[in-house]
Parts: C-alpha cells; sequence; structure tokens
C-alpha cells in the first residue's frame, strides 16, 4: 500500500498568457502536515482548486487518496474536506444550524447527526456558542466553525487555504493548534497554503515554496534553513533565499464583517 495520499503530477494551469501554476510536481504522505508556502499570487490557491476539483487544470494530473481529479472529481470530494479563503459560514444562522446543514449535504445519516455535531462542536471549543448566530462571532470562532462543517463526514484529507487569515494573533496560535490536533486526533492528512512562515515552521512536517507558480524549494522546515547555510535562519529567510523577495505582511482583523472582507481581498490576489 503506497504511503503517498497526493500525487501531483506537471499539474499546470493557465488564464490565458498568465501561467499560475506551472508544472507543479510533488507528493504528500499520510498524516502530514504539508505546507504550500508562498506570496500573494504565487498559485497557491490555484493549486488547492484543482486538488479540490474545483479548478480543471489545463494540464498535467493529481491523485487525492487514490483518485484522480480528473476522471473521479466525485469520489475525491467524498473524501476530502476544504476550508476555503472566502467565508463558508451563514452569518444569518447560528453555529449549530451552519453545522446541520452541512451534515446535510455530506449525506451523513439522520441518527449519526447530532452526534457528529456535538463531537465537532466539543473538538472546536464552540459548544457554547452553538446557538449564537455567526455574525456575532470573532474571526477566530468563524474559523474554528468552518473547520468544524469540514470534519463533520470525517475526511482523509483536509485543505485548508490560508487557515488563519484575517485572525489576531492569539486566535492564530488556538487555530494553529487544532490543526495539529486534527491530524493527531481525526487522523487527517492536512495540506494547507499560507503566507506565515513561523506558522509553517510551527506546524508543517514539510513544505514547498512556490514563486511564480512553479517549485522553489521542497523539505522540511529545518531541512531547507540547514540548505541555505546561515546561523539562526528562518523560514522567512529561506524563503527570501528561493524566491527574492519579503512576503508582505497582514494585519489583524476581529469580527465577521472584517473578516468577510479581508479574505475577499486575499483571495482576489492569491
Amino acid at each position: 500500500m503506497s504511503t503517498k495520499i497526493i500525487e501531483i503530477n506537471a499539474l499546470t494551469r493557465r488564464f490565458g498568457d498568465l501561467i499560475a501554476c506551472n508544472n507543479l510536481t510533488l507528493a504528500v504522505e499520510r498524516g502530514e502536515i504539508f505546507g504550500l508556502l508562498g506570496a500573494n499570487g504565487a498559485g497557491k490557491t490555484t493549486a488547492i482548486k484543482m486538488l479540490t476539483t474545483l479548478l480543471p487544470p489545463t494540464s498535467g494530473n493529481a491523485f487525492v487518496a487514490g483518485y484522480d481529479i480528473l476522471h473521479h472529481a466525485s469520489d475525491v470530494r467524498r473524501v476530502i474536506g476544504y476550508v476555503p479563503q472566502l467565508l463558508s459560514a451563514d452569518s444569518t444562522l447560528t453555529g449549530y444550524e451552519n453545522l446541520l446543514i452541512f451534515a446535510k449535504l455530506y449525506d451523513i445519516p439522520h441518527h449519526e447527526r447530532n452526534q457528529r455535531i456535538q463531537d465537532v462542536l466539543s473538538f472546536m471549543d464552540l459548544e457554547e456558542e452553538s446557538k449564537r448566530l455567526v455574525r456575532t462571532y470573532s474571526g477566530g470562532m468563524i474559523r474554528r466553525l468552518e473547520i468544524a462543517q469540514s470534519l463533520l463526514h470525517r475526511p482523509k484529507v483536509l485543505f485548508l487555504d490560508e487557515p488563519t487569515i484575517g485572525l489576531d494573533p492569539l486566535a492564530r496560535i488556538a487555530v494553529g493548534e487544532l490543526i495539529a490536533d486534527m491530524r493527531n486526533n481525526y487522523g487527517a492528512t492536512i495540506f494547507m497554503t499560507t503566507h506565515l512562515m513561523e506558522e509553517a515552521d510551527l506546524l508543517c512536517d514539510r513544505v514547498a515554496i512556490m514563486h511564480q507558480g512553479k517549485i522553489a524549494a521542497l523539505g522540511s522546515p529545518a531541512e531547507l534553513k540547514s540548505a541555505i547555510g546561515k546561523e539562526d535562519s528562518t523560514l522567512e529567510d529561506v524563503f527570501v533565499h528561493f524566491a527574492g523577495s519579503n512576503l508582505e505582511s497582514e494585519s489583524d482583523y476581529h469580527d465577521y464583517r472584517e473578516t468577510q472582507r479581508t479574505r475577499r481581498t486575499a483571495r482576489r490576489l492569491g
């Protein structure tokens, strides 16, 4: 049995003359937390959209949990969870109601729904807030709810597109801890995109640095920091070495409207 749960072979996506992803080739091991790093516009979101079957590649192919993203898209969707940059929670509903809708969409048997919902609410520490309207949630609470939605059907692979975007520092730490727990408690493989180097250094077993649609470097954070031959180097130093520039900093946002605005801007840029 192969230990690889994601296999990407020369995956390419063009938008007219723009090559958003250029011959992307890599593999992700089962149970791994894998980070795809890059600045806005590097091609990270395009890559994750192809892997989640939301965007067809121009050429190349990939397999997720053994399923071909081109010919077995419905099978791929059944075994993955996806948390996009844009808000996927309905602000006019309570947290519980959002989860109930997702439970129905995932076709979770009626007799299992309530227990599944209670399990993810407990895991995400949202039990006390589950009856509140989502419009009253903080950015961190919204993100935890969205991750809870994606876990209801117990996916083999969880795709997280900028999971801490728009969050204040404390909320980032909390969500980061939950990402590690998801691998340990749910056995899920995590494939995440981020442009926060410190976050990737702390969470990821391996990372790929993406620059102008291509993979510029691939390895564990420790391997990449060692490779540039700089004493006490950081992953930010690694990024500058391979991509030739610093990443843009991100401001902190807290409520539903600001979270929505931030994620829309990030999606447009990257």
